[in-house]
């Protein structure tokens, strides 16, 4: 009987072996041989020297014998007992004993059904260690499969992965898997169908028909190619297995990618309903207010003071100045989730940018604690600019009876993932908020019970605003390679804490 195989893991260096199978083996027979030469003769020396001359018994034995025989030996070994035990009967027990002629008709057949049926039970055994090592193997696959699969499913799920395992299970140099190049395959009926490489595994993988040693068709729609030895029957079942979970996985891919497509589309979906609300309400309270301030100053017939001139002019840049912020975060919102952000990463310190963030925030609502001699971080300028601002704006304007503070730190226990990082910190002592706004508050177009009246302190939007500051920072920080959290202030408040790698001198 042949040894069970063993397989690669593919991915650990682990083997996975087939269970052993316990059948007939060489040392088996050899035993079951020398038992067929040995046993028959001490039956009949037992029942000589006991003087038993029994026939019917004394064939009874012989077969008993001929059947432990083909237990231990099978077929073969049982085959030799059977025929050598005929004839000792038909020497020492048949008359005339001591010669090999038969004088009773009836003893002849006798020993021809006991033949037969010594014959017929070591056949019945041979088929039954036959059937038994059969079904063995075959739970021996059906385990070796089902651990492949559950290898499978908890591995990443990617193509090459799969392949690797099928490389190293068949025992192959390397595996490549064809798709047809069209969806529906090939686009006239007929026609050869026109194959592209899908994903491969193992050294120079074969990508014709030509170049392979085996060739798998899967379906219509895949085909394995493979190269390496010969397959065994045993590993031509396990391949065609294989080729039902290579539509598995190609499945399972494309169901990741139509989730990830629909996906995407939600949020375009709800980033255009969302706009069309800003535009329908946030947008044009802005224009109305610009609008009713140059009528009012273009009427003819009305002559104003020059302090009320002065308000309305200030009421223009004013709503000019939160229309064009609003603008600015819709077109910046709109490039963070089309992933079309592409920051030019440069060495920046964080007090570099404080001056074109902060412009326009009063003074009197600021403290500046950065301490000095901090390195530089890794972000773009730009970004970091609009980060800056839309999370001091926020604070300042929902904690207007308290000084926002800024604050910053690098060393040892600031790090993302394992490179070294620092920290910007923006305090406010507002209200704060609570742990369920908290975890929403970076969402787009999210402003706390959708009024602005209502936004906690370092709230969610901005009071006139469409709820986007944040999840602008949020999204800018990121793209940076770094993060924006929140934490509540000691005392009361929000803490806002922008955490940036350090610069290396390249882009990372």
């Amino acid at each position: 009987m042949a040894a069970p195989e063993a397989h690669g893991n593919g991915d650990d260096g682990v083997l996975l072996r087939l269970p052993p199978v316990r059948g007939i083996g060489q040392g088996r027979v050899v035993t079951g041989l020398v038992l067929a030469l040995l046993l028959p003769p001490a039956v009949e020396l037992l029942v000589t020297v006991l003087d038993f001359r029994n026939f019917a018994i004394t064939m009874l034995l012989q077969l008993a014998v001929a059947v432990a025989v083909a237990a231990i030996g099978g077929l073969w070994p049982a085959v030799v007992a059977a025929v050598l035990g005929s004839f000792l009967l038909n020497y020492f027990s048949a008359d005339p004993v001591g010669s090999l002629s038969i004088a009773d008709p009836t003893t002849l057949f006798t020993l021809v059904v006991f033949l037969a049926v010594a014959c017929g039970v070591a056949l019945a055994v041979g088929l039954a260690s036959r059937r038994a090592q059969e079904a063995a193997r075959s739970g021996a696959e059906a385990t070796a499969l089902s651990e492949l699969a559950l290898r499978i499913l908890s591995s990443d799920g990617s193509l090459e992965t799969f392949l690797e395992k099928v490389r190293s299970n068949l025992g192959m140099e390397a595996v490549t898997l064809l798709g047809s190049a069209g969806p529906g395959g090939p686009a006239m009926p007929g026609a050869a169908p026109s194959w592209q490489v899908l994903a491969s595994a193992g050294h120079n993988p074969p990508v014709t028909h030509a170049a392979a040693d085996h060739a798998a068709v899967v379906d219509p729609h895949y085909t394995l190619l493979l190269r390496g030895g010969p397959l065994s029957p045993q590993r031509q079942r396990l391949l065609a297995a294989f080729g039902a979970f290579v539509v598995a996985v190609r499945e399972r891919q494309q169901l990741v990618k139509s989730r990830r497509d629909n996906l995407r589309l939600s949020e375009g979906n709800k980033m255009r309903t969302s706009i069309l609300r800003a535009v329908s309400h946030d947008l044009r309270t802005p224009l109305a207010g610009i609008k009713l301030a140059v009528s009012s100053l273009r009427q003819e017939d009305v002559s104003f003071p020059p302090e009320v001139e002065r308000e309305l002019l200030e009421t223009i840049e004013e709503y000019a100045d939160r229309l064009d912020h609003l603008v600015d975060n819709l077109l910046d919102m709109s490039r963070i989730t089309a992933d079309a952000v592409n920051p030019l990463l440069t060495g920046i310190v964080w007090a570099d940018v404080l001056p074109q963030a902060l412009r326009g925030v009063p003074p009197e609502h600021l403290r500046n604690e950065l301490p000095a001699n901090l390195p530089p971080v890794q972000a773009d300028a730009g970004m970091l600019e609009r980060v800056v601002a839309n999370i001091v704006e926020n604070a300042v304007k929902y904690a207007p009876d308290s000084d926002v503070v800024l604050t910053a730190r690098a060393g040892a226990g600031i790090t993302l993932g394992d490179r070294p990082a620092s920290e910007l910190r923006i305090v406010d002592h507002g209200r704060g908020m609570g742990h369920d706004e908290v975890l929403t508050m970076f969402q787009p177009f999210q402003r706390f019970g959708d009024s602005p009246s209502q936004t906690a302190a370092g709230g969610i939007g901005s009071g006139g605003g469409i709820g986007l500051g944040l999840a602008v920072a949020k999204g800018f920080s990121e793209a940076m390679g770094g993060r924006l959290a929140a934490e509540p202030t000691p005392g009361g408040g929000l803490t806002m804490v922008v955490t940036l790698p350090l610069w290396t001198g390249d882009a990372q």
